[in-house]
Protein backbone atom coordinates (compact mmCIF):
# COMPACT_ATOMS: atom_id res chain seq x y z
CA UNK A 1 0.00 0.00 0.00
CA UNK A 2 1.64 3.22 -1.17
CA UNK A 3 1.10 6.56 0.54
CA UNK A 4 -0.74 9.33 -1.31
CA UNK A 5 1.04 12.27 0.28
CA UNK A 6 3.97 13.00 2.55
CA UNK A 7 4.59 15.98 4.81
CA UNK A 8 7.14 16.80 7.48
CA UNK A 9 6.34 16.90 11.17
CA UNK A 10 6.26 20.41 12.64
CA UNK A 11 5.95 19.62 16.33
CA UNK A 12 6.52 16.63 18.57
CA UNK A 13 3.65 14.27 19.41
CA UNK A 14 3.35 10.60 20.31
CA UNK A 15 2.56 9.82 16.65
CA UNK A 16 5.74 11.63 15.55
CA UNK A 17 7.71 9.70 18.18
CA UNK A 18 6.47 6.38 16.76
CA UNK A 19 7.22 7.45 13.18
CA UNK A 20 10.70 8.59 14.22
CA UNK A 21 11.49 5.16 15.64
CA UNK A 22 10.19 3.29 12.59
CA UNK A 23 12.05 5.58 10.20
CA UNK A 24 15.28 5.15 12.15
CA UNK A 25 14.96 1.41 11.57
CA UNK A 26 14.40 1.92 7.82
CA UNK A 27 10.61 1.76 7.49
CA UNK A 28 8.01 4.39 6.60
CA UNK A 29 5.68 3.55 9.46
CA UNK A 30 4.11 0.70 11.42
CA UNK A 31 2.08 -0.46 8.39
CA UNK A 32 5.18 -1.03 6.28
CA UNK A 33 7.02 -2.66 9.20
CA UNK A 34 4.20 -5.17 9.71
CA UNK A 35 4.10 -6.01 5.98
CA UNK A 36 7.85 -6.44 5.57
CA UNK A 37 8.46 -8.28 8.86
CA UNK A 38 5.16 -10.20 8.75
CA UNK A 39 4.41 -9.56 12.43
CA UNK A 40 1.03 -8.99 14.05
CA UNK A 41 2.20 -6.87 16.97
CA UNK A 42 5.06 -4.42 17.49
CA UNK A 43 6.98 -4.74 20.76
CA UNK A 44 6.00 -1.71 22.89
CA UNK A 45 6.70 -0.40 26.39
CA UNK A 46 3.66 -1.21 28.57
CA UNK A 47 3.70 2.07 30.53
CA UNK A 48 4.28 4.63 27.73
CA UNK A 49 3.14 2.68 24.66
CA UNK A 50 6.22 3.73 22.68
CA UNK A 51 7.97 1.24 20.41
CA UNK A 52 10.44 -0.85 22.43
CA UNK A 53 12.30 -2.92 19.81
CA UNK A 54 12.39 -3.01 15.99
CA UNK A 55 14.17 -5.34 13.62
CA UNK A 56 15.98 -3.49 10.85
CA UNK A 57 16.08 -4.66 7.24
CA UNK A 58 19.56 -6.14 7.78
CA UNK A 59 18.15 -8.29 10.64
CA UNK A 60 19.86 -6.35 13.43
CA UNK A 61 17.76 -4.79 16.18
CA UNK A 62 17.13 -1.29 17.45
CA UNK A 63 16.26 -1.02 21.13
CA UNK A 64 14.54 2.13 22.36
CA UNK A 65 14.12 3.77 25.76
CA UNK A 66 10.75 4.15 27.42
CA UNK A 67 11.05 7.96 27.34
CA UNK A 68 10.94 10.29 24.37
CA UNK A 69 13.87 9.87 21.97
CA UNK A 70 12.93 12.26 19.16
CA UNK A 71 14.49 15.55 20.21
CA UNK A 72 13.06 18.87 19.05
CA UNK A 73 15.95 19.35 16.61
CA UNK A 74 15.06 16.00 14.94
CA UNK A 75 11.30 16.57 14.58
CA UNK A 76 11.54 18.27 11.17
CA UNK A 77 13.23 15.15 9.73
CA UNK A 78 10.23 12.89 10.45
CA UNK A 79 8.07 12.13 7.43
CA UNK A 80 4.33 11.83 8.00
CA UNK A 81 2.58 9.76 5.33
CA UNK A 82 -1.13 9.84 4.45
CA UNK A 83 -2.80 6.88 2.75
Amino acid sequence: MNPKTMSRARSWSEVVEDLYRFQQAGYRDETEYRLVRNVAEVDRWPDTGYVKKLQRRDNTFYYYNRQRECEDKEVHKVKVYAY
